[in-house]
């Protein structure tokens, strides 16, 4: 199968939009985001409404992070091994039920805080299954040179869907309604994600007499990371930044919103839209150039520098200058996840992409539950304003650690990837 005609004249960020299967992917995609964001700030404020304060949302969050690092593994070894869009099916027919019994609780006023911990553990558990299956499935979809812009577009719609329109409707439903109403419209949406799905046709999966046990597979997926340095660096880069900012930004921002503003549901939406924005603009910009000749030097600055703004959001009162420190930090790393996800699949072997993608899921995401754990308990002790000022500054120095002690730019120069775009032939299944 080969690209239309004149393919070459479409903008850089639209040329994947030409094969149909993408198509439905990223339509499936969006409406999965989308629901994602109703349930982020439904669920804060359901756990609010349940009397719950920085330590039982730190719970359920953690619930999340838990679910999801215990299934990583799994869901590498699974999108390398299965069917990866019945995979991506299962996983959005898990997301309808967990959402949609959250919200039947809420409304008969039978939901309990053990319930949505246990309901956040299985949505984390979800997201292991799917990451790994989406990024396996990008490339027997697209051309090569078409993957930066497929991230981009997936990094674009991540912030505007996840972060920005889903929680906006999801403040405007709470502050209404009640979180429950949300909480039954994100399993509703989840549905219409899954039903999208059911029309792409099937990719092939590899013959099973080429597969080792599990075991071996994932052995096999661990020996790659220990021997690719920049695969190394780069993960252990990410996984003290995780521990970090994440516990901060996703346990402490609401109540930061709400005591040094004043604000409630609508204002920390507006700042998580602020961040998805960002987000937004950062992905839709990296992926209209071509990768950058400095790839993994840009990746992690962007990273790591680009947490700074977040000690603004400790030590200001305005709810605007929030905004804009949540947009710069959207911008950058949205920005470098595109880089991440594009050069996952250019340099790892496709048949290892499944298990690295979970890999970069797991090792990444390992500190992610103890994060989530201690940003409760560290913003009492700390103060949230001393919190967040520690979130931004630590990563500015775990960057230029794993760029200097990896020799990351000699391997750059090594192994440059923005090379001609030769073909527009969609790769072989």
């Amino acid at each position: 199968m080969t690209a239309e005609p004149h393919a070459s004249r479409l903008p850089r960020p639209l040329r994947p939009f030409r094969h149909r299967e993408y198509r439905l992917l990223v339509t499936s995609m969006a409406a999965s985001l989308f629901a994602s964001g109703l349930w982020i700030v439904a669920g804060v404020y359901q756990v609010i409404a349940l009397g719950g304060g920085p330590a039982e949302l730190s719970l359920v969050a953690t619930a999340t992070a838990v679910g999801l690092l215990v299934s990583a593994l799994g869901g590498g070894v699974a999108a390398d091994r299965l069917p990866k869009r019945a995979l991506l099916l299962g996983v959005e027919g898990v997301r309808v039920v967990a959402a949609g019994t959250a919200g039947l609780l809420a409304v008969v006023g039978a939901l309990q805080l053990w319930h949505l911990a246990v309901i956040a553990f299985v949505l984390g558990a979800a997201e292991a299954f799917f990451f790994p299956a989406y990024s396996a499935i990008l490339p027997t979809l697209l051309p090569a040179h078409e993957l930066l812009a497929a991230n981009g577009v997936e990094g674009t719609l991540r912030p505007v869907a996840q972060q920005a329109l889903g929680p906006a409707l999801a403040g405007v439903l709470v502050g209404a309604f009640a979180p429950s109403i949300a909480l039954l419209l994100a399993g509703a949406v989840y549905g219409v994600a899954a039903v999208t799905l059911v029309a792409m046709r099937a990719v092939a999966v590899p013959p099973a007499a080429e597969r080792s046990s599990v075991l071996g597979d994932l052995a096999e997926g661990f020996r790659y990371l220990f021997r690719t340095g920049w695969l190394f660096a780069t993960l252990a880069f990410a996984t003290l930044y995780v521990l970090v900012l994440i516990g901060p930004f996703e346990v402490l921002l609401p109540f930061a919103v709400r005591d040094q503003t004043g604000g409630g549901a609508s204002s920390f939406a507006l700042v998580l839209g602020a961040f998805g924005v960002g987000g937004a603009v950062g992905s839709l910009v990296v992926s209209s150039w071509r990768l950058p000749r400095r790839y993994l030097t840009v990746m992690i600055l962007l990273w790591g520098a680009g947490a700074a703004p977040l000690a603004l959001i400790g030590l200001t009162t305005q709810l605007w200058v929030m905004a804009v420190a949540a947009f710069v930090v959207g911008f950058t790393g949205s920005a470098a996840m595109v880089i991440w996800g594009t050069l996952l699949q250019r340099r790892v072997p496709p048949h290892l992409l499944g298990r690295v993608s979970s890999l970069d899921f797991f090792v990444s995401l390992a500190l992610m539950p103890i994060s989530m754990a201690v940003a409760g308990p560290v913003g009492e002790a700390l103060g949230i304003p001393m919190t967040f000022v520690l979130a931004g500054l630590i990563p500015v120095f775990l960057a230029a650690a794993a760029i200097l002690g990896w020799r990351l730019p000699a391997d750059e120069i090594a192994h440059p990837l923005d090379t001609p775009e030769e073909t527009d032939a969609l790769p072989a299944v």
